[in-house]
Order: C-alpha cells, then structure tokens, then sequence
C-alpha cells in the first residue's frame, strides 16, 4: 500500500512544472521585517545540527556554486547548524524526490519547492505551518503578489524566495535593422503581431518571436488569459476555469502566431531552447521568465531590452518560480534551525544580491530599498521590469493534485498548438477532465 502510494504521488507530481552579508543601512529594515518569533529563535543553535536542503536547479547560471556559499555564508554566522544542499535536478525532478522521502520517513528539512505545489505537500501532510513562526510584519514585507501562493486562506505554509513573472525580452539590434524603434517594446497583441511580421525573415532564419511549448505552456496560457481578463483558478485551489470565453480568446491568439500568423516556429519550442536561440539571434523576441535575466545579461552579445508582457485588455502575468518550505515530521530542533536559515535567506541586503545573481525578483519591498540592488537598477534598468510587473500580477495555477491538473492542461494546449484539436476542444477537454479530478475536494 505504502509503494502504491509512493508511485501515484510521484506520478501526480513529476508533471507539475514555470538571491550575502547585509549593509549598515538595512540593519533595521531587516530587523523589522525577517525576525522569526522568539520561541524560533530561542530554541534554534541550542545543539548542533545538520540541516538537509533539497534544492532544484531550473535557470541558466551558476546556482550550485551560488547555493553553496550560501549554505558556507550561514554556517559561519551560526556554527552549530550546517546546511547541506542536495540538488533534485528540475523542479518536478525534486518534488518526486521529496515525496519519495517523505513517504519514506525520511523528511529533508527544508527544500525550495514550486510555489504551486502547495496543495499537494498539504494534502501529504508534508508541510509546517509557518503562520507562527514568524511575525505578521515579516509576512507583510514581502510582495503581495508573490503570498498568493504561500498561503491557503490565513495559514502560511511556506516562504517566497526565487520567484519570478514571465516578461517580454527583445533584441533592440534587431529592432533597429528592422526600422523599428529599439527603445519600445510592443505595447498590446496587435503590436506584438505587426512588430514579429518584421522581424521574421523571408526565409525562416530568423523568428519574430517564440513562447515556449513545453513543460510550461499552462503558464504563458495563463499570462495571455490574464491579459483578457481572467485568471484560470480560484484561491483555494478546488476550481479550475480553463474554458471560459476569455481564455478561448487566450490559446487562440497563442495557437495562431504559429499556424496562421507564421511570426513564431510551428509545433514544440522546448523551454530551456527558447533563450538559446533569443541569445544566438534565432529568435527577436521571447516570453520567458525574469529568472533568466542574469543569463542573457551575461551571454548575449547584443544591445537587448526587456518589458512587460503585450496587453490585451490589460497587463498580465502569473506569478513563478519557487518558495521555501520547512518540513513536518523532523525534530523540533531542526525546524527552528530552518526558520533560521530561511530568515538569514530573506534578509533584504542578502534578497538584492540574490536577485542581482540570478535574475529572479527581490522578493521583498526591503531589498529595493538597498544601496546594492538600487545601484545595480540604474546601471542595468531592465532588472526593475519584472519588479514593476507585479502590480498586474496574479497567482499561478496551483490546485489539489497540481500535477495531474497542470500535465491534462499542458498536453490539451499542446494538442491546440500542434493543431490536433481546436482551442475550444482543448479547453473543453481540460476543463471536463479536471472536474473529475478537483470534484472530491469540493465536498
């Protein structure tokens, strides 16, 4: 029975999918907004203890090596806990693995998990509630859009750490060659359309744009659904609405800029090829996450711009990335001593430098407020965009029994992109398919 279990969970799961020190300025910003309760810290760093950090690797750039120091940074600063980063693989990879040990009765303690696969750790009874382990004004000092997906209604069972949007990135040299203005982005769809038309050449070497189709296609979905209106979930992670009129408008447009439009390839863009092929010049624009910044930054030998995803009837973007998550069924010594690393984590001076290292969005109001991150904005603006994104943001989809759901989504718009069924189809399809999985949760 205990197999059984072990194998559906990682079934369900494996589909799921889509930041050192702090300066003298900031010491009472951080003292005011990451100060865990004094039950956390009067019992953490009482013994030694060892700390087993399951972590996943899904961007471009150097997060072992930044993952290490980290877990070096900290111990220096608390002797008696020792951080020891495991590393999963992919996001979906790390979540089978703890499961498997969760099942197993060997709980890590602490991991960086998607933010979406909070329903699904609850429903495993995996989880600590961290509502009382930290303050209210710890929790208020981060983005609001970022808590939609740590919370199920006024429990908080984890903490936003690299967190992303989807933004538009686009190549300012190819705009200019194209006789466009490098320095405007396309604002809405209909531009979007015109501006990839130019940039596509006659003889297919060149795209005006790509938006991955693989492993997060319910992602750029859910932005262009958002852009027309409408999220495709509810809050509490029991509804799905993936067939209304608003997100038929959404995988239409997605489906067309391929099959009919011919400004982006037809059929599979493979996530991790996307940025490949925006920093070899294959591509003039992409959708992808802000979580790759550091990385076009870094390789692109281009003038390049990044903005705010194309409007419909309005801006849009769902929320990304990964939160912080403390285990249930480990000693209590060792869940204050991970309070206390997830609180060394999110000081603001350590949030901006994280941010400046991998491209992910600070996290906290606090981190923008540093000298370092406020800096780094004015010689290289483009690391504000996903920042200032997020007051159109909204929470990703994240339900009970997220893999299944989110996998019948993914290969449904797959199918529509493809052209094996309509979008209508497609939604129709999802939308039937996971009632029958959610219907249980809705009693």
């Amino acid at each position: 029975m205990k197999k059984a279990l072990v194998s559906l969970l990682m079934v369900t799961l494996v589909a799921t999918a889509c930041a050192k020190g702090e300066s003298n300025t900031d010491t009472k910003t951080a003292a005011a907004s990451t100060s865990p309760t004094a039950s956390a810290e009067a019992t953490a760093n009482t013994k030694p203890v060892e700390l087993q950090f399951y972590f996943p690797v899904a961007v471009g750039g150097p997060i072992t090596k930044l993952i290490d120091q980290l877990a070096d940074d900290f111990h220096k600063e608390n002797p008696t806990i020792t951080v020891k980063p495991v590393y999963g693989g992919s996001y979906q990879d790390t979540m089978t693995k703890v499961a498997t040990a969760v099942q197993g009765g060997n709980s890590p303690d602490v991991a960086v998990l998607l933010s979406t696969d909070l329903y699904s750790l609850i429903s495993m009874k995996a989880i600590e509630d961290l509502t009382p382990r930290f303050s209210k004004e710890y929790f208020s000092g981060f983005y609001e859009a970022f808590m939609g997906n740590t919370k199920s209604g006024d429990t908080v069972w984890s903490v936003p750490f690299q967190r992303s949007t989807i933004v538009l990135y686009y190549n300012k040299d190819l705009f200019k060659k194209a006789g466009l203005d490098p320095e405007k982005a396309p604002a809405n769809w209909t531009e979007l359309k015109e501006y990839a038309a130019k940039l596509t050449t006659s003889d297919k070497s060149q795209w005006g744009l790509e938006i991955p189709s693989t492993g997060y296609q319910y992602w750029m979905t859910q932005a262009l659904s958002l852009q027309t209106g409408t999220n495709i979930v509810s809050a509490d992670g029991k509804q799905v609405f993936f067939n209304k009129p608003e997100v038929q408008e959404a995988l239409q447009f997605y489906t067309d800029l391929g099959r009919k439009d011919k400004v982006m390839p037809e059929g599979t863009l493979e996530w991790a090829t996307v940025p490949s092929d925006f920093i070899s010049g294959k591509t003039a624009m992409m959708y992808h996450t802000t979580g790759n910044l550091t990385k076009v930054k870094t390789d692109a030998k281009f003038n390049f711009g990044v903005a705010f995803l194309p409007a419909n009837k309005k801006y849009g973007s769902p929320t990304g990335g990964g939160n912080l998550y403390v285990f249930k069924n480990i000693p209590d010594d060792r869940k204050a001593a991970s309070v206390k690393f997830i609180q060394f984590l999110t000081q603001p001076d350590r949030v901006a430098q994280w941010s400046i290292d991998t491209g992910y969005v600070g996290t906290t109001k606090a981190a923008y407020e540093t000298d370092k991150l406020k800096n780094y904005i004015k010689d290289f603006p483009q690391a504000a965009v996903a920042r200032d994104q997020l007051q159109y943001a909204d929470s990703e989809l994240s339900t009970y029994q997220n893999g299944q759901v989110t996998k019948l989504f993914n290969d449904n718009i797959q199918a529509a992109l493809l052209g094996t069924m309509t979008p209508k189809e497609a939604l129709d399809k999802s939308q039937q398919q996971a009632d029958d999985i959610l219907k249980s949760f809705q009693k």
